[in-house]
């Protein structure tokens, strides 16, 4: 029997995926990132099933409970938030488990930037405004490399979502007017992303730091930057009546 990495969602609890769902309802074990899941997650669980919150885990402990259960032919179930590729942390866990040769399996999720663009009603792709997205974080205890900086990235001018740095927020603004994006740059700092608590906040790159500051909002957000959030836009070619393409001669 596989262990099993589960992408939570961004929050609602009807956003995690059909399959991650049915991996909750038959798990033994559930080992969930109490800090980030959302805790209703857990009502899909059977009665019988074992449940840890890893928030105030180590990753020896984590992979330890992981094997404890899995030699006793149970079905242990490790639900992250979002989507675990995006700083889930998930590569050194799978490592572990191959180091002593245990199969997993990953069941994705929807990442919580996808979820904030929902809930604000925006596209990141805007033709002729913006045709990349940039997904980052600020450098903190966990390194970035040099070339990855913010004010690095901030020469693209393009849609961004900064993960892990709403407690920072006024530095960021900073470093990605220092890189060259102009002060008058739209930007959103969404709270909890599709949760029943969702908060968003909208501004510049001038006065969104003060925003946050104001409603004291420090971390389980994400910090998005961009014209995409401005009202300036262009009609896709793709459902122009002259375009053709191969499906509409």
């Amino acid at each position: 029997m596989s262990i099993c990495f589960v992408g939570a969602g961004p929050g609602a609890t009807d956003l995690i995926t059909l399959r991650g769902y049915r991996a909750l309802e038959s798990a033994d074990c559930v080992i969930y990132a109490g800090s980030l899941v959302n805790p209703e997650h857990l009502k899909a669980c059977q009665p019988t099933c074992t449940i840890f919150d890893s928030a105030i885990m180590n990753l020896e402990e984590i992979i330890g409970t992981m094997l404890e259960y899995h030699h006793k032919n149970l079905k242990v179930v490790r639900l992250h938030t979002g989507d675990f590729s995006l700083f889930g942390s998930i590569r050194e866990q799978m490592e572990q488990l191959d180091l002593v040769d245990v199969s997993y399996e990953l069941i994705p999720g929807v990442s919580s930037f996808l979820g904030a663009a929902s809930s604000i009603q925006k596209e990141y792709t805007v033709p002729e405004i913006s045709q990349s997205l940039i997904i980052t974080r600020i450098e903190g205890r966990t390194p970035v490399p040099e070339r990855e900086s913010l004010r690095a990235f901030a020469a693209h001018q393009t849609s961004m979502v900064i993960f892990l740095s709403t407690d920072r927020i006024a530095e960021v603004s900073t470093e990605l007017v220092a890189g060259g994006y102009p002060v008058t740059t739209p930007a959103a700092v969404i709270y909890k992303a599709t949760w029943p608590d969702e908060l968003i906040l909208k501004g510049t790159l001038e006065t969104i730091a003060d925003r946050v500051k104001e409603a004291g909002i420090k971390k389980t957000a994400l910090i998005m930057v961009g014209e995409f959030l401005g009202d300036t836009y262009n009609y896709s070619k793709l459902y122009d009546k002259d375009f053709k393409h191969e499906f509409r001669p």
